[in-house]
């Protein structure tokens, strides 16, 4: 099967951008026209250098004005979240200015840029930069976006009545180094407020996929709820970021719910531990480090994902989540060039199959 080679500018090196950058160099589909950064100390160093490998002649810059010049067919973008929303703003707008398409997996409110909750400061810039460079935005999502939307409304095909549909992050942040003190409250006292019990700021925040699944469904939800929920350790744990201290919080459960009719009918379900026997009463896979749906409907289905290297590298499955998380975005950019200007949601894209995968 031919297709034609898209040549790729990827910012940000980061933990996904760098993995992905691997990959970008050994596809026979992408070819990569440049690399961007934020980080001063990553201008100038080659690409090669930047994901592990041997070298490029590519190197990295933080000049959106040079990437743009090389008018790559995409830009593959793997910011920070939402916490830096005029960062993400900034970079991603310039580009589809520029008239050049951008896939990304920050800014997770994006998932669903028509969610009310948005401020309009975060998405017009976007609506008119797409309208001034006739370029079209996708966000896939970090957490692993997929999971919570793709895979629940591909089983609800399959369904001839859904009465629930649940998806649900189920895992072990021992190894975890992202952020979570502050956004999650663990290691904080139990008396801590984190920035995402506020519920307005958690729909924004993590529950796009919601209203998402409820527009694919066809119909319009009454309401969205969320809980919060907070596991207190007994004990000392050690984790990739320090010790876990003995009566701070070790586990956080939360849901974003949509109602329907008085009915809880889409949930999104977060459960996130310091150890695998951390509130052992709270929902797990039957694997560890799992994306579970559940839908209740005709028929009802159970699915659960795990993302595992088998290489003998010995990366964690959240690293391994992280990869398939960039990778979205990097297989979905020829179907995005292929849209119209304006923004993309997971409704809009074809099946995404991985053309140049199989080699």
């Amino acid at each position: 099967m031919a297709f034609q080679k898209k040549r790729i500018v990827v910012w940000g090196t980061g933990t996904v951008g760098s993995m992905v950058l691997a990959e970008i160099l050994r596809h026979p589909l992408f070819e990569l026209a440049g690399v961007g950064v934020s980080d001063p100390k990553k201008v100038g160093r080659d690409a090669g250098e930047l994901c592990g490998g041997a070298e490029t002649g590519v190197r990295a810059t933080d000049s959106i004005d040079e990437l743009i010049a090389l008018r790559p067919g995409a830009v593959v973008h793997y910011g920070p979240t939402a916490q830096f929303a005029d960062e993400n703003i900034r970079v991603i707008g310039a580009f589809l200015r520029a008239g050049i398409d951008v896939c990304s997996t920050a800014m997770t409110p994006w998932v669903w840029p028509g969610m009310d909750k948005i401020p309009d400061v975060w998405r017009d810039p976007i609506t008119e930069a797409c309208a001034a460079g006739q370029a079209s935005c996708f966000t896939t999502g970090i957490d692993p976006g997929f999971a919570n939307d793709l895979f629940p409304m591909t089983l609800m095909g399959l369904c001839g009545e859904v009465r629930s549909v649940r998806a649900s992050e189920l895992l072990d942040y021992t190894d975890y180094e992202g952020d979570y003190e502050f956004e999650m409250g663990i290691g904080q006292p139990p008396e801590y407020t984190a920035l995402l019990e506020h519920p307005d700021l958690l729909i924004m925040a993590w529950g796009p996929t919601v209203p998402m699944i409820a527009e694919a469904a066809g119909i319009t939800l009454d309401r969205i709820t969320t809980t919060w929920d907070k596991w207190v350790t007994p004990t000392d744990r050690p984790s990739a970021k320090g010790t876990v201290r003995a009566g701070t919080v070790a586990a956080i459960r939360f849901t974003v719910n949509g109602i329907y009719r008085d009915r809880e009918v889409i949930s999104l379900e977060h459960v996130n531990r310091i150890g695998l026997d951390a509130a052992p009463d709270w929902p797990s896979g039957t694997r560890d480090d799992v994306y579970r749906v559940d839908i209740l409907g005709t028929p009802s289905i159970s699915q659960e994902t795990s993302f595992r290297f088998t290489d003998g590298s010995g990366r964690t499955p959240a690293i391994a989540g992280c990869l398939a998380t960039g990778m979205r975005a990097l297989n979905a950019v020829p179907a995005v060039n292929d849209l119209p200007p304006g923004w993309v949601t997971a409704l809009d894209l074809p099946l995404i199959a991985g053309i140049g995968t199989i080699r």
